[in-house]
């Protein structure tokens, strides 16, 4: 049985239609796509973020949601559909992209953010607390703080 669902896209205004079989999307070009090979133990970036060097593993989180056609979960663009419609259950399969983000941060800093709803509430806490020019001495400097007490 193949379903359609009308989603408004945030960033242009337009509506959406997409389609599903039940099984899973297949068009390869719609942001709730996965490919087979998308696991939730992936890893995305070769190192880990543990605090310093923000901007570039930033940069390298981008590049990789870009090409998977990711970037609308951690911008907003991809919003919840309503629970009854056919596409919520593709959606919230996407929270692999949280598993991803998870996975290229270090422990210590994804067990600060591993109770995030979504991936754009785990992306704007990191960007809260390292997107500043500061924030990665701040968290350096509290944490040798901790490791004192």
């Amino acid at each position: 049985m193949v379903s359609t669902s009308e989603v408004t896209d945030v960033t242009s205004g337009n509506t959406v239609t997409s389609g599903n079989n039940g099984n899973g999307m297949k068009d390869s070009s719609h942001p709730y796509f996965l490919h087979p090979s998308d696991s939730p133990g992936m890893n995305l970036v070769n190192s880990s973020f543990d605090g310093r060097g923000y901007g570039g593993w930033r940069g390298s989180i981008l590049i990789a949601f870009f090409a998977k056609n990711k970037i609308g979960f951690i911008d907003g663009a991809c919003i919840s559909p309503r629970p009854e419609t056919p596409d919520f259950k593709l959606w919230s399969r996407c929270d692999m992209v949280i598993s991803w983000l998870l996975n290229s941060l270090s422990r210590e800093i994804a067990h600060s953010v591993i109770y995030s709803k979504t991936a754009k509430d785990l992306w704007d806490d990191l960007e809260d607390r390292f997107g500043q020019s500061n924030g990665a001495k701040m968290y350096h400097l509290q944490k040798e703080l901790s490791d004192l007490i």
